[in-house]
């Protein structure tokens, strides 16, 4: 049995999936992780793609030094993000893995929730281009391992409402039982 990253989640209520050695861009697709992580599952499913349609945005904040900004980013409440249609896919193939997985094992998959989702660099492919005057170049390819796990959403428990009771003097006291008992 492999082993993932988040250890405190258990096993009973979760469904997991993990993909290695993936050759699509680690960058990109850790953008597009961060993006749909702790979101519901059919909300993270309809997110990527709508990516794919360019109809949503993926908001880069780390690896972004180099990106364009568009109007689609406003939302996400960040100036600079792309469409990165590849990375979508094979999230999408990973969560629906994942929810196969869900579903064999009998967790209720409309109420799933994308609780960890991790990227990690994988071994560059090395290639080479041939330049001119003789030269030859690298030509590295940036693959990435991705993990994530869905766990049952568990059910909201409202607050207790606190009601603050202002500190009175003993004067306001006994004025305050005085007016209950004349007119009780």
């Amino acid at each position: 049995m492999v082993r993932y990253a988040a250890q405190d989640i258990p096993a009973a209520k979760s469904a997991r999936a993990r993909g290695s050695y993936l050759r699509v861009s680690f960058k990109n697709t850790r953008e597009t992780a961060q993006a749909i992580n702790g979101m519901k599952l059919q909300r993270a499913l309809a997110f990527l793609e709508n990516v794919k349609t360019k109809t949503e945005v993926v908001p880069f904040r780390r690896f972004a030094s180099s990106t364009g900004r568009c109007a689609q980013a406003k939302q996400w409440g960040v100036a600079r993000a792309r469409w990165p249609v590849k990375s979508a896919e094979f999230l999408l193939d990973l969560l629906k893995n994942a929810e196969a997985n869900a579903d064999t094992k009998g967790l209720d998959t409309g109420n799933l929730v994308v609780k960890h989702i991790q990227v990690n660099q994988a071994p560059k492919g090395r290639r080479r281009t041939y330049r001119a005057h003789g030269r030859i170049n690298p030509y590295m390819t940036n693959p990435c391992h991705i993990e994530l796990i869905l766990t049952e959403g568990e059910e909201e428990v409202k607050k207790a409402t606190v009601v603050e009771r202002t500190r009175l003097s003993s004067r306001q006291r006994g004025a305050q039982i005085r007016k209950a008992l004349t007119s009780a």
